[in-house]
């Protein structure tokens, strides 16, 4: 793990939209399947709120696959949204997942010092964004609370799913690996971080400033969203590729080949 200069961040980022140009359509298809699974998980009582937040670590690992699919010249096949289900990383995987939601449990909870729990409140949709709740609520220092709390376990999780999966690392392992990956490259992070904020809001607001707020935009942003997703999964397996090192030649089964009828 050699420490690395800020406009590392940036390679990550135009090495992220290559990855996403070489199969836009694989990659695409896979994000939407994830999504119609969250879809599905949102209609199952008590667990609506909490399962896609645990699942996040385990579907991670088939947008890493998915790029060294493309890294090693493989097309990409719908299979790969299943990779972390796996065995031997499945277990490891979902209590990565259990950990995520503890910590972000954590960092709501501490948000509630600064705002009485509305930041809770508006997350969990018990209230409206435009609320004369929300508007006099300091929600401003809320959010500025719960990120200060969840840094921390965010650098832990940034790449402990991969290197659960590749790397056959215990948890505890793999997330102290990646706390101090990140740490050791902060200022390459911070431009990532600062970049990727910068694109969303640039291609917001062009889309507003060409065609204005109407039901069309909404429309726009809508694949463009998907595609802006996709590419910061396809950035992240840039950054772990330079930090870790190239992953081992992926032994994923190929897509399913028809059977040859024998004589």
């Amino acid at each position: 793990m050699n420490k690395l200069p800020a406009i590392a961040g940036w390679e990550w980022i135009k090495q992220g939209f290559g990855l996403f140009r070489q199969q836009p359509g694989g990659l695409s298809t896979l994000f939407l399947g994830y999504m119609f699974i969250l879809l599905f998980c949102s209609l199952i009582p008590l667990l609506n709120q909490v399962l896609p937040v645990i699942l996040v670590p385990i579907f991670s690992i088939a947008f890493m696959r998915a790029c060294a699919f493309i890294d090693q010249k493989k097309r990409i096949h719908p299979a790969l949204l299943v990779a972390g289900f796996q065995k031997p990383a499945f277990p490891q995987l979902f209590a990565l997942g259990m950990l995520y939601l503890a910590m972000a449990a954590l960092a709501i909870g501490v948000s509630m010092l600064a705002d009485g729990g509305m930041l809770f409140q508006l997350l969990s949709g018990q209230v409206e964004a435009n609320s004369p709740e929300v508007r006099n609520a300091n929600i401003g220092s809320a959010i500025l609370l719960a990120a200060l709390v969840y840094l921390p376990g965010a650098m832990g999780f940034a790449f402990a799913a991969p290197l659960i999966y590749w790397q056959r690392m215990s948890l505890g392992k793999a997330v102290f690996f990646s706390f101090f990956a990140v740490l050791r490259s902060l200022k390459a992070f911070a431009i990532f971080a600062m970049s990727w904020f910068g694109i969303t809001v640039l291609a917001t607001q062009f889309l507003l400033l060409i065609f204005g707020r109407s039901q069309f935009v909404m429309m726009l942003l809508m694949p463009v969203s998907v595609i802006l997703t996709v590419v910061l999964h396809c950035s992240f397996y840039a950054a772990y590729r330079q930090i870790f090192g190239q992953p081992e030649v992926d032994t994923a089964p190929a897509e399913p080949q028809p059977e040859t009828p024998q004589e």
